[in-house]
């Protein structure tokens, strides 16, 4: 995977909103905050609407197309997630990313995007976005800063195992719902000897087990080399079996090195992951350690 180049003080940073809309206000309050660092620009048609979307589809790529041809800018940040990504695919001239690769920053919605890079031999950085910056701790936005600006990130430890042994492999995924709905279509990601990541929010455990199902019947645990699970929001129903209950009951059994617990996505501190660099999952020990940055020195 191509690592694209680190982002420094003063650099451009492109913001989009390929997907939902976003709160005026948070949005505001994260651009100061990375304009303390960083030269951030984004079109005035971004606070544009058209229903549940950040403006039409033609906007929204547009918008995107144009970041990613930027030759100023060294990182493309979403305003927030909701939904609009998928609907982009078909319209984004994706041979652009390895052309002048940046770095996208993102994640839920994003995830639609993230695939695009993999697919297009780009690294990318699952992450938390601009109207979330605004207001997160100031320990978050540097850690945040030092991922987007070549830090490789620190080993997660004391995860729980739900299959043991050890994997290595590029780390690929993010939101389960997004991963689910490629499947079968032309924009799914290429998991061969991948660490598989997965997220997800607000989904009721029969909704878990279907999306699993599927990946399971589509053969995408085949091909991975390991498993990492992050947040999942524990909702149980009326039969009181929650999320975990399915996350086990379809994972637990892989005889792939599983891990739960992973501290990203839809939580309050949403760590960085490096997608696209090679890690190793080690399922014994309850570690997920980081070999590379997802960006490179020059």
């Amino acid at each position: 995977m191509l690592a694209p180049p680190a982002v420094r003080p003063g650099c451009v940073i492109r913001v989009v909103a390929p997907s939902g809309t976003f709160p005026a206000e948070a949005f505001h309050a994260g651009v100061r905050r990375l304009r303390k660092r960083y030269d951030v620009r984004f079109d005035q048609s971004i606070f544009e609407r058209s229903g549940y979307f950040a403006g039409t589809d033609a906007r929204r790529a547009g918008e995107l197309q144009r970041a990613i041809e930027d030759p100023d800018a060294r990182a493309i940040v979403a305003a927030r997630g909701g939904y609009g990504c998928t609907r982009l695919l078909s319209l984004l001239d994706t041979a652009a990313i390895a052309c002048q690769p940046k770095l996208l920053v993102g994640f839920s919605d994003l995830t639609a995007l993230h695939v695009a890079w993999s697919r297009a031999g780009v690294r990318s950085l699952h992450g938390p976005m601009v109207c979330s910056l605004g207001h997160c701790p100031q320990a978050q936005v540097q850690r945040w800063m030092r991922a987007i600006e070549g830090a490789t990130p620190e080993p997660f430890r004391g995860l729980e195992p739900l299959s043991g042994g050890a994997a290595e492999g590029l780390l690929a995924g993010g939101n389960l719902a997004l991963l689910a709905a490629l499947a079968g279509t032309p924009y799914a990601p290429a998991l061969s000897g991948r660490v598989l990541f997965l997220e997800d929010v607000g989904e009721r455990p029969y909704r878990v087990d279907r999306m699993l199902t599927s990946l399971l019947h589509a053969g995408w645990f085949d091909q991975v080399s390991g498993v990492a699970i992050g947040a999942f929001q524990d909702l149980p129903g009326a039969d009181g079996i929650g999320v975990r209950h399915v996350l086990r009951e379809r994972l637990g059994s892989l005889g792939k090195p599983t891990l739960m617990g992973v501290p990203a996505g839809h939580v309050d501190d949403n760590h960085e992951l490096p997608l696209g660099s090679p890690v190793t999952l080690d399922a014994d020990s309850g570690t997920l350690h980081f070999h590379e940055p997802s960006v490179s020195e020059a």
